[in-house]
């Protein structure tokens, strides 16, 4: 996979601000933001489950 650097972030976001424009560019990045901390709580809560699973009980 190549690396992408400042550089080649930067192209991007001007390209996408010349696509989208300033505010529709502002609500996708807020909804990719919120896409993501989802995403995250799901893979948080799938591995508390199967962590859960895997662990023998501490009856006595």
């Amino acid at each position: 996979m190549p690396n992408i650097g400042w550089p080649e972030l930067i192209v991007i976001l001007v390209i996408a601000l010349l696509i989208f424009g300033p505010q529709r560019l502002a609500g996708i990045g807020s909804a990719m933001g919120k896409a993501i901390r989802e995403f995250r709580g799901a893979v948080r809560d799938a591995e508390n489950e199967i962590d859960k699973s895997t662990t023998p009980d501490k009856r006595p």
